[in-house]
């Protein structure tokens, strides 16, 4: 056995399975794997890493097991799959992972070969358990996969908790010891026992009041983006291929951005924190359906066209249109009177909150900021925006007068 102090939990205990695979190079590869990606230009002490959250997990994963009674070769099971739940966790953890899904077909929870191979499936089959069986888990298939990968999985009770402690953003303060107490199986399904609605309101607020406060802060979406789109232009450049990405660490990624001469401009930009600013910052309501849904192809021609109109280089423009406003965590299922309900249904936060994720999508126009005013007319043109509201002032007439600017 060994006993690790970590900054949430306190001292967590690795045995078993779980201990062989800890000194693994693809476990500890995420020593080396920020958990947040860019948010540390926002939050500077937000530099905790994929590898601490794994054991934040490993160690919820176990009191999960005791609380539900769950032993012998299915909790080794879960406690793998637990310890290696981010391998398949791509330099700068999401920042990238959509550009590398594209071009490789995988996201971070398709483990399956990294799994098999290696000195990870050596450890699996000197314990007797089968990869494929553990990579099923990690992607959340089955009943048990839910501990992992679900509305309920301890992954999401680490993050909140860790995230808040990092950054010093109190809104991810959850009771994950209660959560993880009151965890039940009731024909198949992961719920939480009767009379803890408001324990699982708390997942749902906490992911709601973080999501704008940290994982999606204008300033951490405008990071994202340059770092996207650096890589993306080191892949057009044909200096590396999308496999080779998925599987480097952060400084591995930022030596072959600098390396290379079409993507070091925009690494530069991030070294130094001379960031993008918002050329444009929309609402929901003032953006055509087409858009919203529109391709990664039919944005990139969005850009140029902005480009063009405002006589600013191609490479100067950045689109950043999020996914619609979805709300998994409202599906956690409570008991409440005997019958297993969904927390959507039973409790009255969830339409507010649901309505607040509404309020606060943002499509975002970024560019230098010498170039901002430029880029912001032309992309009203381009994207057929109406943003005369309070929200986003006149862009048209080059004033850019919002609050939230000045948190950039």
């Amino acid at each position: 056995m060994k006993v690790i102090k970590d900054s949430v939990h306190d001292h967590i205990a690795v045995d078993g399975v779980a201990r062989a695979l800890l000194d693994t190079p693809a476990l500890q590869r995420l020593r080396r794997i920020s958990q947040l990606g860019t948010v540390s230009l926002v939050y500077p002490s937000a530099n905790h890493t994929r590898f601490e959250h794994s054991l934040g997990v490993y160690h919820l994963a176990c009191e999960a097991l005791d609380q539900l009674g769950i032993e012998g070769v299915q909790a080794d099971r879960i406690t793998a799959a637990s310890m290696l739940h981010d391998v398949g966790h791509g330099p700068f953890s999401h920042n990238v992972e959509d550009l590398i899904q594209r071009h490789t077909g995988r996201y971070h929870d398709d483990v399956h070969a990294l799994l098999s191979d290696g000195e990870i499936g050596t450890v699996l089959h000197d314990h007797d358990l089968d990869p494929a069986r553990i990579a099923d888990l990690v992607a959340g298939d089955g009943e048990f996969g839910q501990l992992v990968s679900g509305e309920l999985d301890v992954d999401r009770m680490d993050y909140l908790v860790r995230d808040a402690h990092h950054t010093g953003v109190p809104y991810g303060t959850i009771d994950h010891g209660r959560l993880v107490r009151e965890l039940r199986f009731v024909d198949g399904e992961l719920v939480l026992g009767a009379g803890n609605v408001q324990a699982a309101e708390s997942l749902l607020v906490a992911r709601a009041l973080m999501n704008p406060t940290v994982y999606s802060h204008s300033v951490a979406r405008i990071s994202k983006a340059m770092l996207r789109r650096a890589t993306e232009t080191l892949l057009d450049a044909d200096a590396v291929d999308a496999e080779t990405i998925a599987r480097m660490d952060d400084y591995e990624l930022v030596v072959a951005l600098r390396q290379c001469a079409a993507s070091r401009p925009l690494v530069r930009r991030l070294d130094d924190r001379r960031l993008h600013k918002r050329a444009v910052w929309a609402e929901i309501d003032d953006v055509p359906g087409g858009i919203i849904e529109a391709t990664h192809e039919t944005v990139r021609r969005f850009e140029r066209e902005i480009a063009d109109r405002a006589d600013v280089p191609a490479d100067h423009v950045i689109v950043d249109v999020p996914e619609r406003p979805s709300m998994a965590e409202s599906t956690t299922r409570v008991l409440v009177n005997g019958e297993v309900r969904r927390l959507g249904y039973q409790s009255p936060l969830v339409d507010a909150l649901r309505a607040a994720q509404y309020a606060q999508w943002r499509l975002g126009v970024y560019s230098p900021a010498d170039e901002r005013d430029r880029v912001g007319r032309a992309a009203l043109d381009v994207l057929g925006l109406d943003i005369d509201g309070p929200l986003v002032s006149d862009v048209r007439d080059g004033l850019y007068t919002t609050l939230d600017q000045f948190t950039e």
